[in-house]
């Protein structure tokens, strides 16, 4: 199938969370199964991308919006990335949504939507890509969300011509793309979709839900979030909409790639291992420990945090449990940024505690490998987590994680108390500090059984947390929305 992936992240070239890796990994494996794949994202400023290079194609001003152009880039694993070249709107200092000193861009709306309308276009017969119209265009989270209702609305205006089918995933219901609903004139939202039944939501315009209103599929990126998101408490008000389109609504767990997150090849790891001889992981403990300033003790249990720093996050959970893991006699590294609070937190908690915490605040690709490797377990209390995919690398890198019984974490981890011939890490009974301080008791104590913590290590290594499955399902999902007609809710 011709299928067009619309983006605002891709690593390596922009990414501030997990849609970066997915919109990297999913397109490339699509790609493998011989789909067309082409990925969509502006081209923001500072982006260093290595390829072949194709013509421009021109992007006409329309609108409120200015004219862009279509830059088209061969990559290596197959895939086409169309860089969306529009200067006054994406070349700015900061980061892909928000400016140097971390604001909102006051135009987000403008420039997202242009994002959502190109890759529209690219799902019409008048396509800008020469010779090229996607089969689907699958969108991603609010910045691309309005892609489905201009597709319906390019299929309502043309009756006889072919439209692409469309697909939006959420990768966190959190972020809704909301916006004061005069945004719709700039738009082009038709004053008939901007009610309940459309893009409304609470006299405001949402992106996110003028998407799912629209899109032919729906997906989420693990089983056990598409059923939370249809509940008051995780629907985060929109739980009624996706409940209407329930029919449409499917949860595939996200993958990782193999290629990039094995410690047996990993460039970035000082020492590889394998699930049959862990003597590198040891050495990359000890790595670890000198990279991060901890005191070079084999037998304190080392406790690893990648992250955003977030409550969502659990982190201040991470920070109420933190005496009764220094009590234990344990360590915790921590790598990631977030809420200023919480930073603060944890920088008076390394003051506090040298040679047993460390904390370091932004992000470093070859820091969050060697906590991976280097960690004796891995805390993800978050209090709802979409997929997450730290708990597979943790389990890939024989470092079994510690999280909460919400989303994909619940999907991907066995817990090893209440399944000690399976298990592959600890699963909370709860999303609450004594929770988690249970869960950690429970892990320090298999970790004191040498045996018993190897076959841990052993079942998490074994897992296969590559896309293939997870590719199959989404081609199935591609030629059922291919087919049909999206319709207004």
């Amino acid at each position: 199938m011709k299928i067009l992936f619309a983006t605002p992240e891709c690593a390596p070239y922009v990414k501030t969370g997990g849609l970066g890796d997915v919109s990297a990994a999913l397109p490339a494996a699509l790609a493998a199964q011989g789909h067309d794949v082409r990925l969509l994202i502006p081209a923001y400023s500072g982006m260093k991308a290595a390829g072949e290079l194709g013509d421009a194609v021109e992007i006409p001003a329309h609108g409120a919006w200015p004219a862009a152009q279509l830059v088209p880039m061969r990559l290596e694993s197959g895939v086409t990335l169309l860089l969306l070249t529009c200067p006054v709107l994406f070349q700015r200092p900061g980061g892909p949504y928000v400016d140097a000193a971390g604001r909102d861009y006051q135009d987000n709306a403008l420039r997202f939507g242009l994002l959502s309308r190109v890759a529209a276009l690219i799902g019409t017969t008048r396509s800008p890509c020469p010779g090229w119209q996607a089969d689907i265009v699958h969108a991603n989270d609010w910045p691309t969300a309005l892609a489905p209702l201009y597709l319906a609305q390019m299929r309502a205006l043309a009756p006889g011509e072919s439209v692409a089918g469309s697909v939006l995933t959420i990768h966190n219901l959190a972020y809704q793309g909301v916006f004061p609903m005069e945004t719709a004139d700039p738009l082009g939202i038709p004053p008939f979709w901007r009610g309940i039944d459309g893009v409304e939501f609470w006299g405001q315009l949402s992106m996110l839900k003028g998407g799912l209103q629209f899109a032919n599929a729906i997906t989420t990126v693990s089983p056990s979030y598409a059923m939370e998101i249809q509940t008051e408490a995780f629907g985060a008000g929109l739980d009624g909409v996706l409940r209407a389109h329930a029919s449409r609504l499917h949860g595939i767990l996200n993958g990782i790639d193999p290629q990039v997150w094995d410690p047996a090849n990993d460039l970035l790891l000082p020492h590889r291992y394998g699930r049959g001889n862990l003597h590198g992981k040891a050495m990359c403990k000890v790595a670890l420990q000198q990279r991060c300033g901890l005191a070079p003790q084999s037998t304190a249990m080392l406790f690893g945090v990648v992250s955003r720093l977030t409550e969502q996050k659990g982190i201040d959970l991470v920070l109420d449990a933190l005496p009764r893991l220094i009590a234990s006699g344990g360590q915790l590294a921590v790598l990631g940024q977030g809420e200023p609070a919480l930073q603060e937190a944890l920088r008076a908690a390394a003051a506090q505690h040298p040679g047993q915490v460390s904390v370091k605040l932004g992000f470093d690709e070859g820091i969050a490998h060697l906590i991976e490797a280097g960690a004796d377990a891995f805390l993800m209390p978050s209090r709802f987590e979409p997929c997450g995919l730290n708990q597979m690398y943790s389990q890939a890198y024989g470092t079994p994680p510690i999280v909460a019984p919400v989303g994909g974490l619940l999907d991907s981890v066995t817990d090893a108390t209440s399944d000690p011939v399976h298990g592959t890490g600890f699963v909370m009974r709860s999303t609450d500090a004594d929770a988690l301080a249970d869960a950690i008791d429970r892990a320090v104590t298999a970790w004191r059984e040498p045996l018993r913590w190897k076959k841990l290590q052993a079942n998490g290594m074994a897992r296969d947390f590559s896309w293939g499955k997870s590719v199959a399902r989404y081609a199935e999902i591609y030629a059922t929305a291919a087919v049909r007609p999206a319709s207004p809710a």
